[in-house]
């Protein structure tokens, strides 16, 4: 009697524990747009430093910009409210990961190796990449003067990969006013950026002593970033939904010249 109980209760446990197992996995699984619509609320991360696409609004300290807008136009398209995160940018990726953010909204370029990881939206902007130099630079005329020249950009992102492509060995930092500060102070020749952001940055602060040589010919597709896999599919459609009717209303467009003074939705 006593061996039969005993095994009663390992049985139970047994069981207990496959349940444990198999809730985990059905929540691992679990429709990612259900989920947000479940908890009302949709957790985006973004840097909030990167001006014109997040930053901190003088007067109320607020985060706008371009991305903020989109992503809080983005919560009421799909009736939920909106929770944006900061961080640096070299940790947007891991909070997507680790599902600290449902998504990422930060002017992120589409490339092969990240599409690889992450499905991405349709685009919702369209940029090019400056070149910048220090004032007084006569070297640096285009992307090809960059080899054995040193640049400083911000960690993980597509301009660092371009400088080092072109063969210039690039030091990573966090935010676009470092960049700049390490060009100007001669700590680095030269820095990548998005051009409206370093126009945004000259028209802010007209005297800093930079100049942009070059710009690439083709424009990069900047889009949404979000878990890949099957539980994404529906959000994925949904955001995709959401663009679609903004860009036809021309919501995306009144953002962006908001912004930029020009429509960055439209293909170039």
């Amino acid at each position: 009697m006593f061996k039969k109980k005993i095994l009663s209760f390992a049985t139970m446990l047994m069981v207990f524990a496959t349940a444990l197992i198999g809730c985990g996995k059905s929540d691992a699984k679990a429709d990612a747009l259900d989920k947000i619509k479940d908890k009302g609320t949709i957790t985006i991360g973004l840097e909030g430093d990167w001006q014109p696409w997040s930053y901190h609004d003088a007067d109320s300290n607020k985060v706008i910009g371009y991305d903020a807008d989109v992503a809080k136009e983005l919560g009421k398209r799909l009736g939920v409210k909106v929770k944006l995160v900061e961080a640096p940018w070299e940790s947007l990726f891991a909070g997507l990961d680790d599902g600290r953010y449902d998504l990422v909204i930060n002017g992120v370029d589409i490339t092969k190796e990240r599409s690889q990881k992450y499905d991405f939206s349709d685009p919702y902007a369209h940029i090019h990449t400056a070149l910048v130099v220090k004032g007084d630079n006569t070297e640096i005329k285009s992307f090809e003067d960059l080899k054995g020249k040193k640049t400083v950009n911000s960690i993980g992102s597509t301009y660092m990969t371009l400088a080092e492509k072109y063969g210039a060995k690039a030091t990573g930092v966090s935010t676009l006013d470092e960049t700049i500060q390490n060009v100007m102070d001669g700590r680095a020749d030269a820095t990548l950026n998005s051009e409206d952001s370093i126009a945004t940055y000259l028209q802010t602060k007209p005297d800093a002593d930079i100049k942009v040589v070059a710009t690439t010919d083709d424009a990069s597709d900047v889009a949404i970033p979000m878990k890949k896999g099957e539980s994404t599919k529906t959000l994925r459609t949904a955001i995709n939904k959401a663009l679609k009717e903004m860009k036809a209303d021309g919501t995306l467009a009144k953002i962006s010249n908001k912004y930029f003074n020009k429509d960055v939705s439209l293909d170039k």
